[in-house]
């Protein structure tokens, strides 16, 4: 399907992104392709090898704009707090609350890092991106609780999709309550 935007359309590229996260959080990356890519952003289907160097490539800058968006929203996030309390009620919204990652976002997610197992450029993005969330992390919280939290915000989400329920938001504050309380003591 071709687009009405013409030639000189300067969001063509972003464009693609955004559809490949779509297609991917939709169908998965083993069947995602050029075509359903191409269909869902409304372009020609050559444009994505005049923007990109295969679909290799697409995958691995729609992963980095996935983790870039959502590593400025978990920082985001952890810079408002003032308090480590403000900080641990931080925590609990990015595990329980729906801004931080959409239901596709999750999915897209969970393929990045199945892929990262087999695409060195995917691996160092998701050790990056681990990284830079336990940095937002640590402006509030000493680093063996960043660790600790941080697998809590990734792991909970995991365990959300496949119950297919909210978590119930006092069991996760009490579990990061918990973290906190181990790993800061009485400061806390």
């Amino acid at each position: 399907m071709a687009s009405k935007r013409g030639a000189n359309d300067p969001d063509r590229r972003d464009r693609i992104i955004r559809a490949a996260l779509e297609v991917i959080g939709e169908v998965g990356v083993h069947e995602t392709t050029h075509r359903r890519i191409a269909a869902r952003a409304e372009v020609p289907l050559g444009s994505l090898t005049y923007y990109f160097d295969g679909l290799a490539d697409i995958l691995q800058q729609s992963f980095a704009a996935l983790a870039a968006r959502m590593s400025a929203q978990y920082r985001e996030a952890l810079e408002s707090a003032t308090t480590r309390a403000e900080a641990s009620d931080a925590v609990v919204d990015l595990i329980c609350g729906g801004s931080y990652a959409s239901p596709g976002d999750v999915r897209a997610l969970f393929e990045m890092y199945a892929y990262g197992n087999y695409d060195e450029t995917v691996r160092v993005l998701c050790r990056d991106w681990l990284l830079v969330s336990r940095s937002s992390l640590g402006l509030h919280f000493s680093e063996p609780t960043a660790r600790a939290l941080d697998a809590l915000v990734e792991g909970w989400p995991m365990h959300q999709a496949w119950e297919q329920e909210p978590l119930d938001r006092a069991i996760a504050a009490a579990t990061v309550d918990a973290i906190v309380q181990r790993f800061e003591g009485a400061s806390a």
